[in-house]
Order: structure tokens, then C-alpha cells, then sequence
């Protein structure tokens, strides 16, 4: 019996979010008193995982799983949980994760609890809380099935550190060909992407078009942040809908938000809801989005933005 967990990885490297399930999945083991094995992909770092856990890795290593596909991956695990006897099974609930896990589900008969923000709160009946109707709930869910699915929230846990003495094991599955014929979902490279940031910069209408996305992106580069943007923005053609923010769009749970130009229509205050601080810039005082606000600053983003980068540069400068 173990718990096993999977782990991201980007070019060989494992995302921030590998780091989270895998300190999850350490004090689940602990909580059912069992060891945590990590399922990692094309990692060149596999022994980064011990501190955070990580007992034992299994290590994949196949050039045909460097892009993502869904229904293989969750092939991977199914042979993973089987080889293990895992009784758990944790998956980051990013993108790529709400494709994977309930297909990893269904492959294991197992129940699945999706966005869970805290550590079981009973292991028998296992019960985990976790965040409903677009963050504005929460529910304690009942998994009763032999073999569970746990879907982590970002940054509902944290990375804790808890090294321990690890080992990694090669572990070769078989594939079924067919399989890898499926489309991947998009994949990126080279820029921060919306769901790993910890720093979000989103722009809306108030930017007044696609010539003054300059601003954003320096201010983002400044804080190394992803670029992102409000509905309206993405279906106007000025930004890529891969930056789309919102219920409708990508969800965000980064540590710091800024939104600029955006009004915060209740769909998009929905998508970012989980993002632990929010900073809005906007010329409305009366701009919903205030409302949901940490700190708002009232002011033309033309005029604002451009002091906000002049001052970064200057602490950056005197504190490098």
C-alpha cells in the first residue's frame, strides 16, 4: 500500500506545483501511516523530490511522452498504481491535471474529489475539503471507493520541506500506440505561463487596444510574471485566448493578481478568486472589481503603470 503521486515536468524540469503535491503527498502517507512514491516524466532532477518527501521515485524516461497527452499519462499512472498498490493518488489540479485526473479515475474505478485545499480531514471514511461553485464554497467530500483521485489546488497547501533519504527505481510502461496519435492540449515554452505564476498581470479594455500591451508585458518581465487578460480582450482579437482569465477562461490561483483596465465582471472575479492577493488599477472608483480587491489604486493605468515600472526598476537597481 502507498500513496503515489504525479509530478510536472516542463523541459526536464519539474514545475513549482511538483514540488506541492509531493509535500501533500508525504503528509497523507504519514496521516495513513504508508510510504509516498512519485511518478516522474523525462526528469533530469529526480532527486530534487527527496526534499520534499519523496521516498521513493519512479523514474519514466521515454521520448514519446514528451508532450502531454492525457489519456496516455493516465495509462502511466493506472500501471504506476497497480505496481505500487496505491491506495492514493495525488494530481495537480491545473490545466493538464483537470484533463488527466478523471481519466485516471475512470481507469482505476476510482472516486476523484477535484480542487481539494486541505489534508484529509478523516482518513476512515476519507473525507477531503475542497472548493465548489467557482471558489465561492466549499464542501467536504466523502471518497468511499478502494483506490482514490485527489486533485490539489494551487497553492492551497504550500511547499513544505521534509527531506528524506529517497531512491529512484526505473519503471518502463507499456504503451498502446494508438494512443499517442490523440491531440495534446497546448503547450508552451520559454514564458511564464498563467497556470505556474505566482504573479499575474492581466489587462482588459482599458488598455484601449493591442499597441499598449507594451506596459503589461514590462511590467510583467519586471516581476516575473505571466501576462494575462479579460474576456472581452481575448474575443476582440488584441491578446491570444491562452491568456483568457476568468470562469470561462483559465483559472488563476497565483500569489499576486493585477489587474488593469479590467472592470471585474462577476465571471472573471470568479476565475481568479483563489489568488491569495489582488491589486486592481482603474479609473472607475465605482469598477466592481474593487470590491474584491487587497489594494486598489484609482488612476489612468497610462499614467499609473509607468510609475509602478519606473519604481520597480529603481528598487531592483539598489537591492541587486
Amino acid at each position: 500500500m502507498s500513496v503515489l503521486v504525479f509530478t510536472e515536468t516542463s523541459e526536464g524540469k519539474f514545475k513549482k506545483s511538483a514540488f506541492e503535491v509531493t509535500s501533500y503527498g508525504k503528509k497523507v502517507a504519514e496521516q495513513l501511516g504508508t510510504n509516498v512514491v512519485v511518478l516522474a516524466i523525462n526528469s533530469s532532477e529526480n532527486e530534487v523530490l527527496y526534499k520534499y518527501g519523496a521516498e521513493k521515485v519512479l523514474n519514466v524516461s521515454n521520448n514519446s511522452l514528451d508532450t502531454f497527452n492525457a489519456k496516455v499519462y493516465a495509462n502511466v499512472i493506472k500501471q504506476a498504481v497497480e505496481k505500487e498498490n496505491a491506495q492514493v493518488v495525488i494530481i495537480d489540479s491545473n490545466t493538464s491535471g483537470l484533463y488527466l485526473a478523471p481519466i485516471a479515475a475512470a481507469n482505476l474505478n476510482a472516486g476523484y474529489a477535484s480542487n481539494v485545499i486541505a489534508l484529509p480531514s478523516s482518513t476512515s471514511p476519507f473525507i477531503v475539503k475542497r472548493k465548489a461553485f467557482s471558489s465561492k464554497a466549499f464542501n467536504n467530500c466523502e471518497i468511499s471507493t478502494a483506490i482514490k483521485v485527489i486533485g490539489l489546488a494551487k497553492n492551497s497547501y504550500g511547499i513544505i520541506e521534509n527531506e528524506v533519504t529517497g531512491s529512484i527505481e526505473d519503471f518502463s510502461p507499456s504503451l498502446i500506440e494508438s494512443n499517442l496519435t490523440s491531440t495534446s492540449i497546448e503547450h508552451t515554452t520559454g514564458t511564464v505561463t498563467i497556470a505556474d505564476a505566482d504573479i499575474v498581470v492581466s489587462g482588459g479594455r482599458g488598455l484601449k487596444g493591442p499597441e499598449n500591451w507594451g506596459m503589461i508585458e514590462e511590467l510583467a518581465s519586471i516581476l516575473g510574471a505571466a501576462t494575462a487578460c479579460s474576456k472581452p480582450v481575448s474575443d476582440l482579437g488584441w491578446r491570444p485566448h491562452s491568456e483568457h482569465v476568468g470562469q470561462t477562461g483559465k483559472p488563476v490561483a497565483s500569489n499576486l493578481y493585477i489587474a488593469i483596465g479590467i472592470s471585474g465582471a462577476i465571471q472573471h472575479l470568479a476565475g481568479i478568486n483563489s489568488s491569495k492577493v489582488k491589486v486592481v488599477i482603474n479609473t472607475d472608483a465605482e469598477a466592481p472589481f474593487f470590491k474584491a480587491a487587497d489594494y486598489g489604486i484609482v488612476g489612468d493605468a497610462f499614467e499609473v503603470v509607468p510609475k509602478l515600472i519606473e519604481k520597480l526598476k529603481e528598487f531592483k537597481a539598489n537591492n541587486a
